[in-house]
């Protein structure tokens, strides 16, 4: 059920700056986001969370590495505001009685990028923020008691993953079942070859995908934190790709990323052959999210064709021939 002004109310009276002020839904994906503009012209960003979906230490965790991130990179990421009892998460009692879990954000201007826009420029941005955000995250001390989810095979592609069952997703047929099965066995295979070598698994975004970057005129701004977490690090060239697997200007991307990213953060023969079998994990994760998120705009936009599409892309992966480079 979409979450109404009065569901919202309780939320704005958390933080003295929003009180008072007027909220609208702007987004609905795994979470719901409001933007909230006050009565003395300030704008916030209002996050509520799904219900089951992160827990309160782990929210904690993410808004740790949030302003960790803020205090020792140049990256434009969003500042959490607190609210008025001193804390950046905050919980409330719904209409219906419902507890909720809350954050505010300051407000970044910028538009989400297109497929018109200059990809292949703003791919080597994306190559240089990831490389950032992982050199950081291999030195920095995290707090006590710091706890985000894990994206490996098992949290992918087994049947009780937290983005639901690829199995179960709209499409998925016994047409394109079996390819679909083939690749699910090949990835456990060269996923557990690969291994979790701390030189190549650790903290990461994980949703590094247009629709979380804010483009102004040459500043890039990455938002949405909520599904950082534990993966390899190459997984964020895959997320950056996400539902546009199949375009044309791909290749071009994979060398823009890797270009800036490796003159922050070198990668050797393994970590680059990865990349492939890291676009079809997430390809997979998207197809598994795709049918357990059905009520919402993004799932029902890609929803049709994007098994048929998966499956196309793992019998030429599955060949050697995901692309041509």
């Amino acid at each position: 059920m979409p979450m109404t002004l009065p569901d919202i109310a309780p939320a704005l009276a958390l933080w003295p700056q929003t009180q008072g002020g007027s909220a609208r839904l702007v987004n609905h994906s795994e979470n719901r986001t409001f933007r909230v503009d006050c009565l003395d012209g300030r704008c916030f960003m209002l996050r509520m969370h799904r219900k089951g979906y992160q827990s309160g230490q782990s929210i904690d965790s993410e808004l740790a590495w949030l302003l960790a991130l803020r205090r020792d990179t140049a990256i434009p990421v969003p500042q959490p505001i607190a609210g008025g009892d001193g804390r950046l998460l905050q919980e409330f009692c719904g209409p219906d009685g419902t507890i909720h879990l809350a954050v505010l954000f300051d407000y970044l201007t910028g538009d989400e990028p297109t497929l018109q826009s200059d990809l292949v420029g703003l791919f080597g941005t994306l190559g240089h923020y990831a490389a950032t955000l992982h050199r950081h995250a291999t030195t920095w001390q995290r707090p006590a008691g710091f706890t985000r989810q894990s994206w490996q095979a098992s949290t992918i592609l087994d049947a009780d993953g937290p983005w639901g069952d690829w199995r179960l997703a709209p499409g998925v047929n016994a047409h394109n079942r079996p390819i679909l099965d083939r690749l699910d066995a090949t990835l456990w295979m060269r996923l557990a070859e690969y291994g979790l070598d701390p030189s190549r698994y650790g903290l990461i975004h994980a949703d590094m995908r247009l629709g979380n970057l804010l483009v102004h005129g040459d500043m890039v701004s990455l938002i949405d934190f909520d599904d950082c977490g534990f993966c390899w690090f190459t997984y964020d060239f895959a997320a950056a790709i996400s539902f546009h697997e199949t375009h044309p200007l791909v290749p071009a991307l994979k060398v823009a990323w890797l270009d800036r990213y490796q003159a922050i953060r070198p990668l050797d023969g393994m970590d680059i052959d990865s990349i492939n079998a890291m676009v079809m994990l997430r390809r997979m994760s998207l197809l598994a999210w795709i049918g357990s998120h059905a009520e919402t705009a993004l799932a029902q936009l890609h929803a049709p064709g994007f098994a048929d599409g998966t499956a196309d892309l793992a019998e030429r992966y599955l060949r050697g021939t995901l692309w041509q480079d």
